[in-house]
């Protein structure tokens, strides 16, 4: 008999990466999608909430979609990464033709607690955007700490950032958040870009995975040309799933991870001497992780 799938609910900033997350798990019948929950940070909370609506359409996905934070918690949200994503957040590729239902009822971070609740001890969380939702949830309902299976969070960097030489773009998008977040009780797995960076799909690789991946990769694959030579572009966001999925294509550690929210270094995350502690993935096996995205999502 095997085993129930996985609950998940996806939040999300969409995003390249985070649509071919998507898509890896529409692939997945070990993992259930119950509620995608949207957020600022590739884009503003209107269009990355479209941008879900959208994917969920061209996807053939059933979930409910929540719209969620519009802002940091505290600070002014900053200006979206049009050079990495595109001005409409889909790397400008054509998003006409598609009927698209309004967001489903609820704030994002309601539901995350509703769904939490109703199904204690059975949800992961998987955050691939800002993490300011599930601050909002740990805030309004700390008891979903104890209530989760896990919580696994696409960011943080410890040797270099994205967004500044400190930071990753997730949690400088709201450092408070983050620090919230990872301080929290609750059995929390952290995926930095030092162990999503050497996750290269080539821009062939691309190319032969079909058409909706090649269309959404294109201009995602010329910005990691354009600013860092690469060929291709980095499955951030697949990686924080296929953790779930493919363990052992990591190496991790545990220690409690604190982030700093003030100055010139705001959004980096450092090693603490004292905290809860957390799984960190520190290293991966890129072209494993690669090949096993592929041959998931292989008709």
């Amino acid at each position: 008999m095997s085993a129930s799938p996985r609950l998940v609910i996806l939040d999300t900033d969409p995003g390249v990466d985070d649509a071919l997350a998507l898509l890896y798990l529409r692939a997945r019948p070990d993992l259930r999608l119950v509620a995608i929950t949207t957020v600022f940070g590739n884009a503003d909370v209107e269009t990355t909430t479209r941008n879900a609506l959208w994917l969920r359409a061209r996807l053939g996905l059933s979930a409910p979609i929540h719209r969620g934070a519009a802002t940091p918690l505290s600070r002014p949200r900053g200006p979206s990464p049009v050079h990495v994503h595109g001005d409409n957040g889909l790397g400008d590729i054509d998003l006409s033709g598609l009927d698209l239902a309004p967001p489903d009822n609820g704030e994002a971070h309601e539901r995350i607690i509703e769904i939490v609740r109703a199904n204690p001890g059975a949800v992961t969380l998987v955050a691939i955007g800002p993490l300011t939702n599930l601050a909002l949830a740990l805030r309004a309902a700390p008891d979903i700490a104890d209530l989760v299976a896990g919580v696994t969070i696409m960011g943080g960097a410890f040797e270099r950032g994205n967004i500044t030489p400190y930071a990753e773009a997730n949690v400088h998008n709201d450092p408070e958040a983050a620090a919230e977040v990872l301080a929290a009780p609750w059995p929390l797995t952290l995926v930095p870009l030092d162990a999503t960076r050497p996750c290269v799909l080539s821009s062939a690789q691309a190319f032969a995975a079909g058409d909706f991946v090649r269309e959404v990769t294109r201009g995602y694959a010329a910005a990691y040309a354009r600013h860092e030579g690469l060929n291709g572009c980095v499955l951030h966001d697949v990686a924080a799933l296929i953790s779930l999925t493919r363990p052992q294509l990591f190496a991790s550690r545990r220690a409690p991870v604190a982030v700093t929210t003030h100055g010139e270094r705001a959004g980096q995350t450092v090693w603490a001497l004292e905290g809860t502690p957390v799984g960190i993935l520190i290293e991966a096996d890129g072209p494993g992780l690669v090949e096993h995205f592929l041959r998931t999502i292989a008709p």
